[in-house]
Order: structure tokens, then sequence, then C-alpha cells
């Protein structure tokens, strides 16, 4: 690469395109951790979301490891050359990324449907507490949306390449409501979801799994019906060029990276099932809500760094990769750990206060919040990892990180089985969510060491800097918050478990991110200059 910088007025503006999709993520983050107090209040933490939960990441499953990794990963930054090189030549290249992509997730979904059985004792093992039979018929139910995945994905990524970015993330907030909605008809059905092979065609069963796959497909007609008002018009096209040799080639290495990290999240279902019952349901909520942070602003930062990075890679205009890729490192550090902090000091407190209602008790709530805590540790390293992944496919480099992943998942393993060995079973879920957080301290400490090493100074000092600055602030006020437990304690106890744990959480709340984020305003932390110059405006007009 080389070193001169290329002008940037021509680039899109990081600051609207993430703000734009920050807005639309907030509202599908709150949807959809909406959505998952309701199915924990109806279904509660035991065998039957044991069950559920596994058969609805099936398709998520399959679906990343067919085509999700590799539109993610790959498919932007070669949609972005193709279009570089021509309108037409972009319009052809999406037109035979859908067909392909298309009529693989189709196969895989006729495929997957016939071999449900056999996926879920895959996942599930011979020692599991879930309902093996139970999680079949829901497979059967839920795995037609992997089409539906797979399409949304696809026209998502091309949206993505033209720097349209609200409607994909509008798109997964029909999808929540979708499921909220299927919540609500399944609480008003009488009976329950039975246990008994031979009565699994009753129609509670039958609402949850059909509702759930029906937001899918919801899910990925928005995203259509905005790449048309776009302009694009799908033809089917089959054929070959080098821009399709190049994907091939690219392809093959984020799928072994793909089978890699799902080797991993079976390691990790399977030692979860060996816990007590809820235990694969408490790790998935957990999981999937500690990344509501992430998913809020790592995501929309990071897909709006995407083609910014893919250009200069594409340019060989290292300045600006290097700029934007420490740009981003210190992004996700400064704005994801006081978040990360909060989860983690009221992890407890978090879990009672939104589940412990409907069909599930305070203690596993509160280990819900427990498991919460520890994921939300990782949420930094995880980002960061994030970012790394997608600048070295930007640099057309698939085969660092399928390494680099190798590394974490035989860390999480190694350490999903420790604490196999050595945890009381209660615990046992909080130890697969420790393992899952450390995996990608290493892998973002692998990441760094390898970029350095292939494209120079990577600004690790000025990273340093800005990630200790935000270290020391957070860890100051999350001191403060302890004190202020401490102090509020009888408080707390007085108004009951579920008021106080509220109470609690606000309290914890409102000071570490008023202390984190102030400090940091007070410090002069460059990541917060678009802060500061809005809040110096709206003061000046004042």
């Amino acid at each position: 690469m080389v070193e001169q910088a290329e002008p940037t007025a021509h680039r899109p503006s990081l600051a609207r395109a993430s703000g734009t999709m920050a807005v639309a993520t907030i509202v599908s983050r709150i949807t959809g951790l909406g959505a998952k107090v309701l199915l924990v209040g109806v279904l509660g933490l035991g065998m039957v979301n044991d069950s559920y939960t596994v058969a609805n990441t099936l398709p998520t499953v399959i679906n990343e490891l067919l085509l999700g990794g590799v539109l993610t990963s790959v498919a932007v930054p070669l949609l972005v050359r193709a279009q570089q090189e021509s309108h037409r030549n972009g319009e052809s290249y999406a037109q035979w990324l859908i067909t392909t992509g298309g009529v693989l997730m189709a196969a895989a979904m006729l495929v997957s449907v016939a071999s449900a059985p056999l996926l879920t004792n895959l996942y599930l093992g011979s020692n599991s507490r879930a309902n093996t039979e139970l999680t079949t018929a829901f497979a059967y139910l839920l795995l037609p949306a992997i089409l539906f995945y797979g399409l949304s994905a696809l026209l998502s990524a091309v949206l993505n390449a033209r720097h349209v970015f609200g409607p994909p993330a509008w798109a997964p907030v029909v999808n929540n409501l979708v499921v909220i909605a299927t919540t609500g008809v399944f609480a008003l059905l009488p009976g329950t979801i039975s246990l008994d092979p031979v009565r699994m065609g009753q129609p509670k069963l039958l609402v949850l799994g059909i509702g759930t796959a029906l937001g899918i497909v919801a899910q990925s007609l928005v995203v259509a019906v905005a790449l048309r008002r776009v302009g694009f018009r799908f033809r089917w096209r089959w054929g070959w060029d080098r821009n399709l040799g190049e994907f091939a080639a690219l392809a093959g290495w984020v799928v072994l990276y793909t089978g890699i990290s799902q080797t991993g999240m079976i390691v990790t279902t399977r030692v979860s099932a060996q816990g007590t019952e809820g235990s694969v349901a408490t790790f998935t909520y957990a999981w999937l809500l500690s990344q509501v942070p992430y998913g809020v602003l790592g995501v929309s930062l990071l897909t709006a760094l995407m083609p910014r990075i893919s250009r200069a890679a594409t340019e060989h205009d290292s300045a600006n990769f290097v700029a934007d890729l420490s740009l981003g490192t210190r992004m996700s550090a400064v704005l994801l750990l006081p978040i990360s902090a909060l989860m983690l000091v009221a992890g407890g407190s978090l879990g009672v206060a939104f589940f412990s209602l409907g069909n599930n008790g305070v203690a596993a709530a509160d280990r819900l919040g427990a498991t919460i805590g520890v994921c939300a540790a990782g949420i930094v390293p995880f980002a960061i990892t994030m970012l790394q992944l997608r600048a070295f496919y930007a640099m057309k480099d698939a085969r660092t990180p399928t390494v680099i992943n190798v590394v974490m998942v035989g860390v999480r393993a190694t350490l999903c089985y420790l604490f196999l060995a050595t945890a009381d079973p209660r615990d046992l879920v909080v130890g697969v969510a420790l393992a899952m957080s450390l995996s990608f301290v290493v892998g973002a400490l692998l990441g760094q060491v390898w970029l350095r090493a292939r494209v120079g100074g990577m600004r690790s000092g000025r990273i340093g800097v800005s990630l200790l600055r935000a270290v020391v602030v957070t860890a100051l006020a999350c001191g403060v918050a302890l004190a202020a437990d401490a102090v509020l304690s009888g408080v707390f106890a007085a108004v009951g478990v579920v008021a106080g744990a509220w109470l609690r959480l606000a309290v914890d709340g409102l000071l570490i991110l008023l202390i984190s984020f102030g400090g940091l305003l007070l410090a002069r932390a460059p990541e917060l200059d678009p802060v500061r110059a809005v809040l110096r405006r709206r003061f000046a007009r004042r």
C-alpha cells in the first residue's frame, strides 16, 4: 500500500450513515428485548424454552454457514468494486449474487428440513437436559426460514453497497413486531405445550413455530421493497466472470471461518445443555441481550465504515485505511466500554427487573442477569474483532481471520470443557459465558498484532491512550455506583425484590453512564468530538 492519502470529499458521511442506522437499531433492539421478555414470560427459563431456543438457532446457524458470513464479509467489498468499474457491472454482479445465493439457500432449506432430527441431535448431544423430540418439532416449523434469512441478507448487502443503510436496519423491527404478536396469540390460547411426542401437533406449538418463521418472511419483504424503490430490477443471471472467480476464492475461506465458528457454537450449546434446565435458553438470551449495545452502536459504525475501508483498500490508500480502522477501534472502545461496565455491575438487577415475570422465578432471572454481565465483559473485544475481520477481508485476505478464529474457538472450547469438569451445574452457564468473552479478548489482541505486521503502523499508541482513558473514567464511575448501591441497600430491600432491582438498575445506569460519558467529554476524548460539537451548538443558540 502507498502511504499518500487520497482526497476524502467523495466519501460518504460516517456520522450521517451511522446515525441513521443507530436510530433504527435502537428501535429494533427495544422491540427485540420486548419480544424476548414476553417469550421468557410465557415459556419460562426451562425445558420448553431450551427446546425452542435451540430450534430457533438452527436457521441462523445454517444461513451463516452457507451465506451470511460470506455476504457480510466478502460481498460488500466486491459489490463496491464492481460498481466502481461501472454501474452496469455492479448491477449484473448483484443479480448474479441474488440468483446464486437464492438457489443455494432454497436447496439448503429443503435438505435441512429433511435432516431436522440429525441437526437437533448434533446440537444437543446425548446428555442434554432439553427435550430432543420437542426441539425437533420446533425445528420442522422454523427451518423453512433459512430461505428468507438468506434473501434478507442478500438484498441488504446490495443496499449497503449502494450506501442505503436505513431499510435493512428497520427490517428487523417488523420481525420483532410479528414475534410479539405471535407471543400474544400464544398466551391467549388455552393449554400448554406438551412434551409428549404424540401431542406435538397442538395449536400452541404451531402458533409459536409458524409465527416466529413468519417474522423472518416479513423482514425479507421489507428489504425487497426497499431495493426495488432504489431502482434495482432483478433478473435471473447465470455464468461466470473475473469478479465471480475472486468472490469464490474469498468465499471458500469465509465458509471455513463460519464453519469453525459454528463448531464453537455447538460446543457452547452442548456444554450449556448439561447444566440445569433452562441453561441453553439462559446463555442464548444473555448473549443476545449483551449484544444490544454492539447492535446499536458497533454494527452501525461497522456498516458505515465498511464501504470506506473497502474503497481505501481497493485504491491502495494506506493512510485512509489505517485512519478509518483506528477510528473504528477507538470509537468501539470508548462508546461500548461504559455500557459494558453497566451490564457487568448491574447484570443481576437487569435480569430480575426484566425477566422475573410470568412463568419465570427470581432465582432463574438472577442467574440470567449474572450471565448477561459476564457476556457483556466481552462486548468491546468482540466489536474490535469484528472490525479487524472486515479489514482483512477488504484487503482480500480471508485466510488470516480463519487462522485467528481457530485460536479463538480452541480457547473457548478448552475453557468450556474445563468449566464442565469443575463448575457446579448451576454455575456452568456463567462459565460458558466467561469462555466466550475471554476468547474474543484473545482474538482482538491477535488481530491487532497481525494487522500491524501487514500494514505497518496501526496507531496502536493512540488506541492505547483512548482505551486507558475510557477504562480509568469507567472504573471511577463503577466505583461510585457500587458505593451508592451499598448506601441504598436498605431502600432496595424495603421496596421488594423486583422493585428494588428496577431502582438499583436506575441508580447504577444513571451514575455509570453519566459519570463515564461526562468524564470522557471533560477529558476531551477526541472520539466524542461530534457530541461536543452538538452540545456547543445547542448552548450557543441559548
